[in-house]
């Protein structure tokens, strides 16, 4: 008797589980989409060079990204 109690709730924390889990993965991928811009810090830092008059940083990891 006690695993036809126990069955239901284990199921449905497993599917609110889930459900959070899927929340978060497309909350990172939309996260990953978006346009970004750096500081000529990190653009240094990341082996580039940042071009103000054009306001990007050309070269390294960041490349072609805005420059704020």
């Amino acid at each position: 008797m006690r695993i036809r109690r126990i069955l239901p709730a284990v199921v449905a924390t497993a599917a609110l589980a889930g459900l959070g889990l899927t929340g978060v993965a497309s909350a990172s991928a939309a996260a990953q989409g978006a346009p970004t811009a750096v500081t000529p810090s990190e653009c240094k830092q990341a082996g580039g060079m940042p071009d103000l008059t054009d306001n990007l940083c050309k070269g390294g990891m960041h490349n072609g990204e805005a420059v704020d």
